[in-house]
């Protein structure tokens, strides 16, 4: 059996005037703020996307995605991520499982954790145990510290029957 092994990474800034949507859930920041960026700007999807063409070397999303592309202005990470394990499926590889990180000081996510993995798993053809989705801030450090943006990292292990 093959395995291979993708990480991810995104930051977005937060800004006034857009909507704060992450694991396919919008949310609301206690300052009104939400992720600026050219899709939904959904940093835990956007993460997890990367680790899974990575792990593939496929490149990023942004290959398939661009920002400078006009059809994607707005569109649904989760939407994208369905494109995304259609070209992992078409290369003839599965989802062992995948693990993801939110870094952000607000808004608390502890009560969203589930919904987010249920909808990624959904999308991704996944049960919700394969699916790991945290939360963590940074102590006030940085630019999530702050409160100026909001990462996320992702790993995804595949295998090829």
């Amino acid at each position: 059996m093959d395995l291979r092994v993708g990480n991810g990474y995104d930051i977005h800034r937060l800004v006034p005037g857009r909507p704060l949507i992450l694991g396919g859930q919008t949310l609301e920041h206690p300052a009104g703020l939400g992720l600026d960026g050219h899709s939904d700007a959904d940093v835990l999807v956007h993460a997890l996307m990367d680790a899974l063409l990575g792990a593939l070397s496929l490149g990023d999303i942004g290959k398939y995605f661009p920002p400078t592309d006009p059809k994607w202005k707005g569109a649904d990470s989760l939407v994208l991520l369905e494109q995304v394990m259609g070209l992992v499926r078409e290369r003839g590889w599965r989802v062992v499982n995948v693990d993801t990180v939110v870094i952000a000081e607000r808004p608390k996510l502890k009560p969203h954790i589930e919904s987010m993995r249920a909808a990624i798993a959904a999308r991704m053809g996944l049960e919700p145990d394969q699916v790991g989705v945290k939360a963590t801030t940074n102590e006030k450090l940085g630019a999530e510290g702050r409160e100026e943006g909001i990462s996320s990292q992702a790993v995804a292990l595949l295998y090829k029957p």
